[in-house]
């Protein structure tokens, strides 16, 4: 009776050993993920996180995120340096709403069962090394509103189906190898912004039905081989019509292309140009994927092999679990509800991690603060794309810094526009921004519309519903901040700033104040509640530029507040914040006043300085490195204004115009 007790007991552990490794294959999701990991990552160096006996929507599985009804909603790997190629299981996850692949080495085309993907919003897979075609069955992906396809070798034709897509907004085919015409479809393409053709080898004439397209902004053509007249209508992109470098165009209207002769008119509608080895329905041949899989990532029978695999692992192990008797039962089950429970705590404790930017599926249907398309003018929107290239992905190389703790609620990083023109991003998490979109776009209004020459501006934003993040684009400001030239406890390692240059930043963080403060037509006063040494930077003649300039118009109150821990323990909040929690413009003046005495001394802490005036003068207040050189009536004027500047009774301090007047 023992004995039969013993062999139940062993044949449940073989029962639930054998549901364990045969989970993978119960889940058409997982199964088609263990596949992808395969082809994307054949030498298994990236995708290490992906196992068959993990769960892709707790979080253990790198780029995964999952909807809210455990289905793969997400797979966000670009820039992973993936060397493999694409696999035709991605056409399994049925509910995939954005893939990004981009910024990698992949190999090999596309696959036509990709087009399966009908849930797909954004598909990027620009920055490969991706060849043939597009599937001609492409229109099939009616929920696609971006597709980067730019930056690798693709070929053929650009198919007339595209014109199905009529949700398309982000069309970019740039810097490939097409040959063909620019199809008159995309014509129907009635949400599309933007449309970037350049640098392929394109002929034939620009169909007159593209600058009908209500919310077209750029159509970029240039470098390709497009010939006949350029219809007047594209006036009207202004300087996001782009077409240089096609010398057969020709323009009665755009007085940079040559004009227009009747040979020119008549040709127009003729004979295409096609290359040798093209016909005009190269299109649908291209396109055409060999449907028998021959390349060793594609095993159509890897499945059923690998089945056997397992459940001959499975046999083996159960005869020698019977043979062994009751120990080998008793380890079994002592490993395996250890194990569980290590898992089951691992899996706990992703949860509590923050969520990747790219996970909260939700953003694409509830957070859209541009969705009034006339709130904010056209020429401050960057694209999604010119964003990534320009930092080249976020890279961890391009990275200025952090706030907000670990995972942070702004992330800085240096970036390069296509014109040469370096600008910082900052990347802001939907969950960090104010919740109420109508509030969110007033700020981004404020924000984007502060010019002056000592406060940083803002050349533009870009905002990702489906992603759930925003991005300022701020002109970059070449020698950083006023902190790496302060001196920390004494420990000097930093570049000393002679004294007519502190006194011409002290007056241009004045000015720059001054003008948040005042009033002008379309810009309210604004409080800038976290002026610091490290909110000050510098250009090139050390000229002062006041930075982060109304982002609490942008941030969630609960972050504004999180952040003002860092100002609290430099000392630049006013003590009467600790009473009314409130800021006011005599904050600002406060902060004012704490900067200059760090300008003048050349520390970051000054706190324990305010009193050395009354003790013992202005001069030990002065940076010794300067060794005497400024001016002592200069000195004294500054230190008497920094005094005035953090006196503890708010009324007693000047405001920023009557000190800008003194100084």
């Amino acid at each position: 009776m023992g004995y039969f007790l013993i062999l139940t007991s062993l044949l449940c552990s073989f029962l639930i050993l054998t549901s364990l490794l045969c989970s993978a294959y119960a889940n058409p999701e997982l199964r088609a993920l263990m596949e992808l990991k395969t082809s994307l990552d054949p030498d298994g160096r990236t995708l290490s996180s992906w196992s068959s006996n993990g769960d892709p929507c707790k979080g253990g599985f790198e780029g995964v995120a999952c909807n809210e009804h455990g289905k793969v909603a997400n797979i966000s790997l670009q820039g992973k340096g993936l060397m493999g190629s694409l696999s035709p299981a991605l056409s399994q996850l049925k509910c995939l709403n954005g893939l990004y692949l981009h910024y990698n080495g992949l190999k090999g085309e596309i696959p036509r069962e990709i087009t399966n993907l009908t849930e797909l919003v954004d598909l990027y897979l620009n920055q490969n090394n991706i060849t043939g075609s597009i599937p001609s069955d492409i229109g099939n992906m009616a929920s696609l509103q971006v597709m980067q396809l730019c930056y690798n070798q693709l070929t053929g034709s650009i198919p007339t189906q595209i014109g199905s897509l009529k949700r398309l907004n982000v069309l970019a085919l740039q810097s490939n190898w097409f040959s063909s015409a620019i199809p008159a479809s995309l014509g129907d393409l009635t949400e599309l912004t933007r449309l970037d053709l350049s640098f392929n080898r394109l002929f034939g004439s620009i169909p007159v039905r593209l600058a009908q397209l209500p919310r077209l902004v750029v159509l970029d053509v240039r470098n390709n081989s497009l010939s006949g007249s350029v219809p007047p209508e594209f006036l009207r992109l202004q300087q996001g019509f782009k077409y240089e470098n096609n010398t057969g165009l020709c323009s009665n209207s755009f007085s940079t292309l040559r004009v227009c002769t009747e040979a020119d008119l008549t040709s127009q509608n003729g004979p295409k140009p096609f290359s040798a080895g093209l016909t005009p329905n190269n299109t649908s041949v291209s396109s055409e994927l060999n449907p028998n899989c021959t390349k060793p990532h594609c095993k159509s029978n890897s499945l059923s092999s690998s089945s056997v695999v397992a459940i001959a692992t499975v046999v083996i192990f159960f005869a020698v679990s019977v043979v062994a008797g009751l120990f080998i039962f008793s380890w079994y089950r002592y490993q395996y509800n250890k194990n569980k429970a290590n898992e089951s705590t691992k899996s706990n404790g992703s949860l509590q991690r923050s969520p990747s930017s790219l996970i909260s599926i939700e953003y694409s249907s509830c957070w859209d603060p541009l969705s009034s398309e006339k709130a904010v003018s056209q020429s401050f929107r960057f694209n999604l794309e010119e964003v990534e290239c320009a930092t080249q992905y976020f890279s961890e190389t391009n990275l200025l810094g952090k706030r907000g703790g670990q995972f942070g609620f702004t992330t800085s990083y240096k970036g390069t526009l296509r014109d040469g023109t370096n600008v910082v991003v900052k990347r802001i998490n939907k969950t960090s921004c104010k919740q109420e979109e109508a509030e969110f776009l007033k700020g981004l209004i404020l924000v984007l519309g502060l010019k002056h020459e000592n406060v940083v501006g803002v050349r533009g934003f870009c905002c990702s519903s489906g992603r759930g993040e925003c991005f300022l684009v701020y002109d970059f400001v070449p020698n950083g901040s006023l902190v790496k030239y302060l001196d920390l406890d004494g420990e000097r390692d930093v570049c000393v700033i002679d004294w007519s240059t502190r006194v011409s930043i002290i007056k241009g963080i004045a000015k720059g104040i001054t003008y948040l403060h005042s009033t002008k037509p379309n810009k309210p006063s604004l409080v800038h509640q976290a002026i610091s040494a490290e909110k000050i930077l510098l250009d090139y003649a050390y000229r002062p530029l006041i930075s982060g300039s109304g982002l609490h118009k942008l941030l969630a109150d609960d972050v504004v507040f999180s952040s003002l821990k860092a100002s609290a323990a430099m000392g630049y909040l006013p003590p009467e914040y600790t009473t009314t929690g409130r800021f006011t413009e005599k904050s600002d003046v406060y902060a004012f006043g704490v900067v200059i005495m760090q300008v003048l001394s050349g520390r970051r802490k000054v706190s324990h300085l305010r009193l050395v005036p009354e003790s013992g003068g202005f001069e030990e207040l002065i940076d010794r490195n300067l060794k005497g050189n400024y001016g002592k009536n200069e000195a004294a004027n500054l230190v008497n204004i920094a005094l005035k500047c953090t006196n503890e009774v708010p009324s007693q301090r000047p405001s920023m115009e009557a000190l800008l007047q003194e100084l």
